[in-house]
């Protein structure tokens, strides 16, 4: 069965899970532009991206606008429950899934998915049930090393390549 929906987690995989706030007291999140590139071209690809975090921040919900991601679901504690109802509104199975996530709250997500990873500093309670350990830190290139790897293991290298050539 073939990858066709990546579920992220926000803070920890796609950021390096720090909350900065300025002196206004407004949140500030850094994301990695090579991971935005992947997403791109993962949906490029004819394939779905969801958001699926525990906080809520306007900040993911630019980010998932500027990334062309339509399924974006913020301050989720049973992040498993929703990803169903994505997967049904989808006509997908958890076949289908590939998921990231770093901490406790993610732990039934992952679980759930055909292929789990988690980024090289997530919680060890996480890590020893994931898939797939990354040699990339959250924020830091971890979901690019994770489509990078479905894109190897689909064999969509040429196709995934060719989108940019």
């Amino acid at each position: 069965m073939s990858i066709k929906l990546i579920v992220l987690d926000v803070d920890g995989t796609m950021t390096d899970g720090s909350i900065t706030y300025s002196c206004k007291g407004e949140e500030i999140k850094s994301f990695n532009v090579k991971d935005g590139l992947a997403i791109v071209s993962w949906i490029k690809l004819g394939r779905e991206v969801a958001i699926i975090t525990g906080r809520k921040s306007p900040i993911v919900e630019k980010r998932a606008k500027d990334l062309n991601i339509k399924h974006c679901y913020q301050g989720i504690s049973n992040k498993r429950d929703i990803l169903e109802s994505i997967l049904d509104g989808l006509e997908l199975t958890m076949e289908n899934v590939a998921s990231i996530g770093d901490d406790l709250n993610d732990y039934n997500m992952l679980k759930a998915s055909q292929i789990s990873f988690v980024p090289k500093d997530a919680s060890s309670f996480v890590e020893s049930e994931a898939d797939v350990i990354l040699s990339n830190r959250g924020g830091d290139g971890a979901v690019r090393e994770m489509i990078e790897y479905l894109i190897r293991k689909e064999g969509l290298e040429e196709e995934f390549v060719g989108l940019w050539k």
